[in-house]
């Protein structure tokens, strides 16, 4: 009998033990889950931000309305474009019944 109530305190400090690590790595982990979104956040926003900083940096560099300054004043803004809709069809579309 004495093994026996020895293992179910084992057991309950055992128990107790992963409970304690849960809620510490809970706690730890949260910093690194705001981070996360941040980085994913910065991601959505990084192509809205390089077009504005595109075209004020062609607007500097080419100040002119000649041809070669508008096609390159409009090159950021067809970059980013293109850039985007690449992205968005080279992702591949999921499949609802996977090939057995």
């Amino acid at each position: 009998m004495r093994l026996g109530a020895c293992k179910t305190r084992l057991r309950e400090r055992i128990a107790a033990r992963r409970a304690e690590c849960v809620t510490a790595a809970t706690g730890a982990a949260r910093p690194l889950a705001w981070i996360d979104r941040l980085i994913a956040l910065g991601r959505r926003l990084a192509p809205l931000a390089t077009l504005p900083f595109g075209l004020a940096v062609a607007r500097i560099a080419f100040p002119r309305r000649n041809l070669v300054g508008s096609l390159l004043r409009g090159a950021p803004l067809l970059a980013t474009a293109a850039w985007m809709l690449r992205g968005a069809f080279s992702r591949s579309p999921v499949q609802s019944n996977p090939p057995l």
